[in-house]
Formats: C-alpha cells, structure tokens, sequence
C-alpha cells in the first residue's frame, strides 16, 4: 500500500512492483523527459548507513553528487541512464534544475500551506518534492531563478527575510525514492501525472508561497 502524507496527493512514486532505482530514472528521462545523474548511494557499515562519500559527517548520506562535474554527466537518455545505473544500482537519483523545470524550494510547514492555498485557489500544480530534511520543492518552468526575487519584492516581501530561494542552473534536487541515510526518503506530496506534464509558471505560485514563507518567518 502507497504511503500518504496528510492534505496530500499520493506520497510515494507510482511504481510497478518491484521497480528499482535504475528503472525509476529511466522512466523519469522517458516519461517526464527529465535529465537525470547518479549521485552517491548509502553501503551498509557496522549496522549504519554511511554515504559512499566517505564523510563520517555527511549532510545529505547517499543524496548528492558523486563526482563535482555531475553536470556533464546529466541524461536525458533513457537508455544512457540504464546505463549509468548498471554500473552503480544503488545510486541515489538527482534532477538538474535549470534545464526542464526550476524548483522553488521552501520550509515544509510553508510548503503544505501553501499547497492548501493553492487548491483552494484552484491553481494549476506541477510536481512537488518532500524531504527528510523537512523542505518542498515546487517544480515550475524553467527561469524562476531570474524572476522570483523581483516578483517576491513587488509582492511587498523583503526576500531576505524569507526561507524561500529558487533551484536554477546549476543547481539539483533529490528525485524520489532516494533515502536520505536513516532520515527516510524523499517523496511526492504531488506526484507526476499527465495532468501536470505542463509546469506552471513562477509567478502563478509565488503569491501563496511567499505568503506562506512569510507566515512561517513570524511565527
């Protein structure tokens, strides 16, 4: 049975029984369209889970790049990222931004009032991330990164003083099912659907989500 997280869609990724991580990244290059890249992937050590990093401190265990030209290595290739996978299975998954989608990256008890405010207002949603390390990312159209702070400004907001930035070029987030070591795994709080194929705009989403971010800051 799929997981739910509460005032939310479906949580977890739809899959086919079985489906490993290798065939989750092809699909989301095949289905959705979207590059994918291996990044680092947890080994079982002393009953922990350690990030392949090596680093006994690591801030996201078998979530983050592998290699610092990661960029290089993106497909949108199905049958490259078969590949890709082949050679390390337990890879975790990461989507760079910049290129199909930006991601609006907010606090988690933002990120679920402003979805609730979304569907009240009956805005168009595209795909949403939750962490383990409690954060949202709100996929949207390509070049919110250059937009946001000045819609955020016009919108009567100080930006500095907001828990909300924009995941552009250069940039990545943490695809679904990837664990976060034994925080537990990113999930959907709105999951790929062909009804969301088409992202919404920065601007459709900025109002809600600044509004949240801002209600968060004061509390």
């Amino acid at each position: 049975m799929e997981e739910t997280i509460a005032g939310t869609e479906t949580a977890q990724l739809p899959k086919q029984r079985g489906e490993s991580l290798q065939d989750t990244a092809v699909r989301y290059a095949e289905e959705r369209h979207w590059d994918v890249f291996p990044g680092t992937w947890l080994i079982p050590v002393g009953g922990l889970q350690r990030c392949s990093c090596g680093e006994d401190a690591c801030a996201a265990p078998g979530a983050h790049p592998a290699r610092e030209d990661w960029a290089t290595v993106a497909t949108g290739s199905a049958t490259v990222a078969r590949r890709l996978w082949a050679k390390q299975p337990q890879a975790s998954i990461l989507l760079p931004t910049g290129l199909t989608f930006d991601a609006i990256d907010v606090p988690e008890t933002a990120g679920f009032l402003a979805l609730a405010r979304m569907r009240r207002m009956e805005l168009t949603l595209g795909p949403v991330t939750c962490t383990p390390d409690r954060r949202m990312q709100f996929f949207v159209l390509p070049g919110a990164a250059s937009k946001v702070p000045d819609l955020v400004r016009k919108l009567g907001w100080p930006l500095s003083l907001l828990d909300l930035r924009v995941l552009g070029e250069g940039r990545y987030v943490v695809a679904p099912p990837t664990r976060f070591g034994a925080r537990g795994a990113v999930q959907w709080a709105c999951r790929p659907t062909p009804a969301n194929r088409w992202l919404p705009d920065a601007e459709e989403l900025v109002s809600p989500l600044a509004y949240a971010c801002g209600r968060d800051a004061r509390r």
